[in-house]
């Protein structure tokens, strides 16, 4: 799904299939029927697959692709340094450019990383209510290295379960901001030192807000899921980050990236 958001924070949806574009938040409150054919394709090489790896990959694109390496969920794990990145230029070209480190309320105060050029798609993603961007470093490598100081006092995962029923309360994130800040400027200030005094530079922006297209959030969450349910379908309740909610139950739509599926 793509996401965008317009003025007043409201989050828009359109679903993606090949050419085909569908609007969601029109959608809402009515029935939606979604039915997987059985049949997935490579989002990189176009091949039939029978199993989806790292969100649409066949097993050899897996393998090969740095997009798909662990790095890329770990960035203080780079390993460009040591020639033996498994796409140099594509390394090049994602991960030595501008990254911003973020607090964001999804479901409770969370940290996260994105290249620049992802916000607020990032966020969106992860069905964040609040998001503040906090500093700016010049590549992936250092943006986790940041990451994994202020880990060591905020959370860096969204509690998707929690996040869905709707139930997150707004946090004052400039607060929090000030707080890690001075908490760990010992250990930015070594990164600074080891990478350059303007390579993890501080920003200052407003907090951002995001609305959702939800008419009634879950009490309970059950998950749909095509490998095991080809057909799912139910009234559209939401649309929350990724997931639609749908009264039978919510379905993750990126986990399912590659899959053919006909919408009705």
């Amino acid at each position: 799904m793509a996401a965008e958001v317009k003025p007043g924070g409201e989050v828009a949806y359109t679903l993606r299939a090949g050419d085909h574009r569908l609007p969601l938040n029109e959608r809402v409150g009515t029935p939606l029927s979604l039915e997987w054919s059985g049949a997935i394709a490579c989002t990189n090489c176009g091949r039939a697959t029978r199993k989806s790896f790292g969100q649409g990959h066949c097993y050899p694109c897996f393998k090969r692709l740095a997009q798909c390496d662990t790095c890329i969920v770990k960035p203080e794990t780079c390993h460009y340094h040591q020639g033996t990145c498994r796409e140099p230029q594509w390394g090049e070209r994602f991960c030595f450019q501008p990254h911003v480190v973020y607090l964001a309320n999804s479901s409770g105060l969370k940290v996260g990383i994105t290249r620049k050029t992802q916000m607020p798609t990032r966020w969106l993603d992860q069905g964040a209510i609040q998001a503040l961007p906090i500093l700016e470093v010049d590549t992936r490598l250092q943006s986790g290295l940041v990451e994994m100081l202020f880990k060591e006092q905020v959370a860096d995962r969204t509690n998707w379960r929690a996040m869905l029923k709707g139930a997150v309360a707004e946090i004052d994130l400039e607060a929090e901001r000030r707080h890690l800040l001075a908490l760990l400027a010992p250990g930015l200030a070594q990164l600074r030192e080891r990478f350059g005094s303007e390579a993890v530079k501080e920003i200052v922006n407003p907090v951002l807000r995001f609305h959702y297209p939800v008419q009634t959030f879950p009490t309970k969450v059950v998950s749909h899921n095509f490998d095991k349910q080809p057909k799912v379908s139910g009234t559209l309740m939401g649309i929350k980050g990724q997931y639609l909610m749908l009264d039978s139950g919510v379905i993750n739509l990126r986990k399912f990236t590659g899959y053919e599926v006909r919408v009705r």
